[in-house]
């Protein structure tokens, strides 16, 4: 079975995110929610659908698959999925471990894994583990605000829609402290940071400050995100679990986290990947005896794969949705949680094909 047509489509689409006209934070430089959508076609019709990391670097992430990775791989093999995504790696490692060339492969992944699924007649879950579950539990991710009044009013709007886990993306107390008031008690709160803290010291104080408040985790306290041995030390003196993974580039940078004992959760993400890797570092955690949560803030194939991983897992996690309402989703209403909870397809493959 091999690879003879790999196509690229942006899925661009308006969105709104809850924020008040003062209230915009640091999600002013989102003016569309843009996805990298890429089909793979084989010499049998099957066809695969992946995601390589879009945002604003959607079109950056484009340019690589198109110029560097979809050459590289018409004529391969596409039942080899491992070995593919080996010799691309190697060949475009001087155009980047980490950035584009890498999220475009990641996207390759993806697809070559739904191709598999359908060539097996199964749901890409039954290649990935024997959990099969029906439907998986979700986390509301909130963009960042900046204002308590909308952290407020939007941590109510997630709770009244069911989510029993909360991630806030602010750095200030005031405003996690409105998250806090207007959550119920139990329901925990996860804080990405987005390395905002410039030393060890500066996340200290603010782990601290937060310690009362049932945090579920403190992810990438600092800055520079590769800076494992101090997130290790924050880890060290935190009195809440700490967390890292999505701006790490590959499986042995993952590894590497692991071994310093920098977190208590790590957090790769697919549509930087792939899903081989994710394999990979969920063997490596098992290992560790430390929990893997996906970082998966996406509305096409990455949130989808991501879906139908921890539908197979052993143990059960949440999935991470953007708490973004799009004008127009990549599979429409399909993956939206239901009282807190989003539906795995049980068809072949992914299970679902994206709205072009």
């Amino acid at each position: 079975m091999r690879i003879v047509k790999v196509e690229s489509h942006i899925h661009r689409t308006p969105f709104t995110f809850g924020a008040s006209a003062a209230g915009v934070g640091g999600n002013l430089h989102l003016r569309s929610m843009d996805t990298l959508l890429v089909r793979v076609e084989t010499d049998t019709g099957l066809h695969g659908w992946g995601e390589g990391f879009g945002f604003t670097l959607v079109d950056t992430t484009r340019d690589a698959l198109d110029r560097l990775v979809i050459p590289a791989c018409l004529g391969e093999d596409a039942s080899d999925i491992g070995g593919l995504g080996h010799r691309l790696q190697r060949r475009l490692h001087n155009f980047g471990r980490n950035g584009a060339a890498s999220f475009a492969i990641a996207a390759i992944d993806i697809a070559l894994w739904d191709i598999a699924a359908k060539a097996a007649g199964q749901p890409l879950h039954a290649l990935l583990g024997k959990a099969a579950r029906k439907r998986v539990p979700a986390y509301a991710s909130l963009l960042r605000y900046g204002v308590p009044e909308d952290v407020a009013r939007n941590t109510r709007a997630a709770v009244a829609a069911g989510y029993r886990r909360i991630k806030l993306h602010e750095v200030d107390l005031a405003c996690i402290r409105a998250a806090r008031d207007a959550a119920p008690a139990d329901i925990p709160l996860m804080l990405d940071i987005n390395c905002a803290w410039n030393g060890v010291e500066e996340a200290h104080v603010f782990c601290a400050a937060v310690a009362d408040m049932n945090i579920a985790w403190v992810e990438e306290p600092v800055w520079p995100p590769e800076d494992f041995a101090a997130i290790a030390a924050v880890r060290a003196a935190a009195p809440c679990p700490i967390s890292a993974g999505e701006c790490t580039g590959s499986v042995a940078e993952l590894g590497a986290m692991i071994a310093a004992g920098a977190v208590d959760v790590v957090q790769p993400s697919v549509s930087k990947l792939g899903l081989s890797a994710m394999l990979e570092v969920g063997a490596m955690a098992r290992r560790a005896g430390i929990r893997m949560v996906p970082h998966s803030p996406y509305f096409g194939p990455g949130l989808l794969a991501t879906l139908h991983l921890l539908a197979a897992l052993d143990a059960e996690e949440p999935i991470e949705i953007y708490a973004a309402d799009l004008a127009r989703a990549p599979y429409g209403d399909a993956l939206l949680p239901r009282g807190g909870f989003v539906a795995v397809p049980d068809t072949p493959g992914l299970g679902l094909e994206p709205i072009l």
